[in-house]
């Protein structure tokens, strides 16, 4: 059954990933998973690392891994702000279990507490998510 279509964008830093007219999108925020559809109530959300998934139609579904962000639903529009996001079929795992190490080590070597700490924190969820989401 095809929904009404509305537009998504999706940001990172080094710019636009996506931008077309989509019948879904479904990410997790802090509160949970969430599926937005057309008409959808405004919305003002922060993102968690987690599979993103853009639905431009019944069987044309695009998968991404999602960093932390934002994400915005108003005037039938969703914009997404995430600090990195990887097409699944591009990750690659080895590069992942690379960075997850690192963040371990920055996580044992940093003050308690610190910038440093959190930092590295974040870095390891990240890719701790990304590693999840090639296992699923």
């Amino acid at each position: 059954m095809a929904h009404t279509k509305f537009p998504c964008e999706v940001l990172t830093p080094e710019g636009e990933v996506f931008n077309d007219d989509v019948e879904m999108v479904s990410t997790r925020t802090t509160l949970g998973l969430i599926a937005i559809l057309a008409n959808h109530a405004p919305l003002l959300a922060r993102l968690e690392p987690t599979e993103l998934r853009i639905h431009r139609g019944e069987s044309d579904v695009l998968r991404f891994a999602q960093a932390e962000g934002f994400m915005q639903m108003s005037d039938n529009r969703v914009l997404l702000l995430v600090e990195q996001i990887s097409a699944i079929d591009q990750i690659d795992r080895g590069e992942l279990e690379r960075l997850r190490a690192l963040a371990q080590s920055a996580i044992d070597d940093a003050p308690e507490g610190s910038e440093e700490a959190a930092r590295a924190a974040r870095e390891l969820r990240r890719t701790e998510a990304f590693l999840r989401i090639l296992d699923a």
